[in-house]
């Protein structure tokens, strides 16, 4: 089982959350982990030139985006990459691999939402499948993980703040724990329906039975 954790980092913090994710998953039994940054070697004349580097993505199960926020959304080098995806996209190459997503911005809020929002739709361009967290925010209720897990709340993706140039401990443990989350759904004995062990109830036909029950 393949992973691939892309990413654009300038100041470094996104690159430790990168490192993070990758730590993390390469503790799934199988699986082989690699990073990709982009850099600006990358970005000729304003468009993303790497192809190696999207080969190396096609070949993963799963794929973990990165980017720092700026101005409320992804870096322009992201973008620039993302949009060097248009030809995948056509034949829907990374249809149906596990996608998740993570970002660092200077303020708590900073629109970081906005960034992992445009991931996701990245994602859904290309028929992946998105894998959030499954754990509530670090400070909002007593099932909060006692480590304090997501400290900031953010259940779409990792949201991180940092402003001084250093990543807070409790993010990089969250970067740990989706990498490993993801690396877990990316697995081929993943079974569908299942969580820590619980096998959840899947209706077969959702739209019987919300019929027979008097719904719709």
């Amino acid at each position: 089982m393949k992973l691939a954790v892309v990413f654009h980092s300038a100041s470094g913090t996104t690159r430790q959350l990168a490192q993070a994710v990758a730590a993390g998953a390469a503790t799934e039994p199988g699986a082989d982990v690699c990073m990709a940054e982009i850099v600006g070697s990358d970005i000729v004349d304003g468009r993303f030139q790497n192809s190696t580097l999207l080969q190396q993505l096609s070949g993963a199960d799963a794929i973990v985006f990165g980017s720092p926020t700026y101005m409320g959304c992804v870096s322009a080098q992201f973008k620039a990459f993302a949009d060097a995806t248009s030809e995948l996209w056509a034949e829907q190459d990374w249809a149906d691999k596990i996608a998740a997503g993570f970002t660092i911005g200077a303020n708590l809020s900073g629109d970081q939402l906005n960034t992992i929002q445009y991931l996701q739709v990245l994602a859904g361009q290309h028929g992946m499948l998105w894998t959030g967290l499954d754990i509530p925010g670090g400070f909002s209720t007593k099932l909060s993980d006692p480590a304090k897990h997501n400290r900031l709340g953010a259940q779409s993706g990792l949201i991180a703040h940092s402003a001084d140039g250093k990543v807070h401990k409790t993010d990089l443990l969250t970067a740990y724990y989706l990498g490993q989350r993801v690396a877990r759904l990316a697995a081929p004995s993943a079974t569908p329906g299942k969580r820590n062990g619980n096998a959840r109830v899947l209706c077969k036909d959702p739209v019987w039975y919300a019929f027979n029950r008097g719904g719709l």
